[in-house]
């Protein structure tokens, strides 16, 4: 009685579970020290930057290619919010390790299974008071 059901219930939490896994990672590149936002609304992205800016950091996402941009973007805010970003841009991607040597499939519509997201965390800079 209780094989099947354990059975079952491994099944379940195996398909549940193998559509969501994100790994996320952040590495600094300055000295400086710039707090932590609060909140993930506190970090902006923004496609090009005009305004003087710092780089600080990058911001990497590995996830399955089928997310949707917005919540990758989303894992991305938060990391750098961490990292006391102010926005994040210049977002790249490229297929992963053993998942970039597979040929394409045409049935999900995706060349790789897996993807990295990488965005450059920066801070903007003060104006200087005279």
């Amino acid at each position: 009685m209780f094989k099947p059901l354990f059975f079952i219930f491994i099944i379940l939490i195996s398909i549940v579970s193998g559509c969501s896994f994100y790994q996320i990672d952040s590495s600094d590149l300055t000295t400086d020290y710039y707090p932590s936002k609060k909140n993930t609304n506190d970090v902006v992205y923004l496609e090009t930057i005009k305004e003087p800016h710092e780089i600080i950091g990058y911001v990497t996402v590995t996830t399955e290619r089928r997310q949707q941009m917005q919540d990758v973007i989303q894992k991305m805010k938060r990391e750098a919010a961490i990292l006391g970003a102010d926005a994040i841009t210049d977002i790249r991607s490229n297929a992963t390790g053993q998942w970039k040597k597979l040929p394409a499939q045409k049935l999900i519509g995706n060349a790789y299974i897996r993807a990295n997201f990488t965005a450059t965390a920066v801070v903007f800079k003060k104006p200087s008071t005279p």
